[in-house]
């Protein structure tokens, strides 16, 4: 990321990377069956005790955050501020942060027997997230060593 200004696209980056899973999570509610009394669901993991109320509030405000500090990273990127291959780092890490949102939601789902949805999500979308993340860290340490805090610069001329 650029030197100037670095440090409040970093900020940027960070809010909107971390928000993301907690929009995801607060947005999409719990999954419990429905129909049955709480008493005799069957969790793989306890969910959290926040009632559907707060849970949605900060849902919405996370994704307040999100959406703000998305605009500003796409603003700064089309200045010119923001190199632009800080996106396959940014993209990679925002959508393992839904999936990890979501996938709590399913794991935390209340059904009568086993859940399968959270095996699921251990089997296929744990190595998935795994990847995404590696991925952008590989981008980051990449554009890290190779210099790519510098939208504008130029390659130096060779003779």
């Amino acid at each position: 990321m650029k030197r100037h200004g670095g440090t409040f696209f970093a900020l940027a980056a960070a809010a909107m990377v971390a928000a993301v899973p907690v929009a995801a999570w607060g947005l999409v509610g719990q999954q419990d069956a429905e129909g049955l009394p709480a008493s005799e669901l069957d969790h793989a993991f306890q969910p959290w005790d926040i009632a559907d109320g707060t849970a949605h509030a900060i849902g919405a405000t996370a994704l307040l955050v999100t959406a703000v500090a998305a605009a500003l990273l796409v603003r700064a990127t089309r200045r010119g501020a923001l190199d632009r291959r800080w996106w396959m780092v940014l993209g990679p890490l925002t959508t393992a942060g839904l999936m990890a949102g979501v996938g709590w939601r399913v794991l935390t789902a209340g059904v009568i027997g086993a859940n399968i949805g959270a095996g699921l999500t251990i089997m296929l979308g744990g190595p998935v997230v795994a990847g995404l993340v590696l991925w952008s860290l590989a981008g980051g340490v990449w554009l890290a060593v190779r210099g790519g805090g510098d939208a504008n610069r130029r390659a130096a001329p060779t003779r």
